[in-house]
């Protein structure tokens, strides 16, 4: 019978100097969501990054009524989304939602019957990729994301209403905002910047 011949020291087929496996140049984006009144008015922003590090895209958008982790799920979709309808074939997230990144890492599980779609969705969008990896950052290195997320909440308190500004009766201004009622108080969930003596008309309109 004859003898099999000896592998290669290293242990693979090519010893210690198999070949290196080509790797796709990542693409980065780094997410985030936000909500004013968890649940309330939310959006999320995305700035995307090729692999030179030159953006290449901002995203940001109002969603509605929702919690701060629905909106960091938006985030991650519409950035996967983002390169699926780009051909980017390896994408690196960076968020600063500790949640949402150990659900994405299988470290968590999803327990919340709102996130359980949204990360179904994110993980069969994630294994389309060739190459795929989250990781958690702090709020400081997120200022970008942050900072569309809260431009699309500012951009839709403007527009819509809740608490609307004016500067004299019957002289409405442009400034809206959306407030929450909570114990008897009327609570703004953004900052009104109005000069001192300036007219307020509250506008109450219920939800059913």
């Amino acid at each position: 019978m004859s003898k099999r011949p000896a592998m290669p020291k290293g242990g693979g087929l090519f010893g210690d100097h198999e070949p290196e496996r080509k790797i796709t140049a990542a693409h980065q984006a780094n997410i985030d969501g936000g909500s004013r009144g968890n649940p309330g008015p939310a959006a999320y922003g995305v700035v995307v990054r090729d692999a030179r590090g030159e953006v290449v895209a901002r995203l940001k958008k109002y969603i509605g009524q929702n919690t701060n982790n629905v909106a960091e799920y938006y985030g991650l979709i519409a950035a996967l989304d983002y390169a699926e309808s780009h051909g980017i074939r390896a994408l690196r997230i960076e968020s600063d939602s500790e949640l949402l990144v150990k659900q994405m890492r299988g470290q968590y599980k999803v327990k919340s019957a709102d996130l359980r779609p949204l990360f179904e969705r994110a993980r069969k969008m994630a294994q389309g990729l060739e190459s795929f990896r989250i990781d958690h950052v702090y709020r400081e290195q997120n200022r970008e994301a942050d900072a569309l997320a809260n431009q699309a909440l500012d951009e839709t308190s403007k527009g819509g209403g809740g608490v609307v500004a004016e500067d004299a009766p019957g002289k409405p201004a442009a400034m809206r905002c959306f407030a929450r009622y909570k114990d008897g108080v009327l609570q703004p969930q953004a900052p009104l910047d109005l000069p001192d003596g300036a007219n307020v008309e509250i506008v109450v309109r219920l939800r059913k």
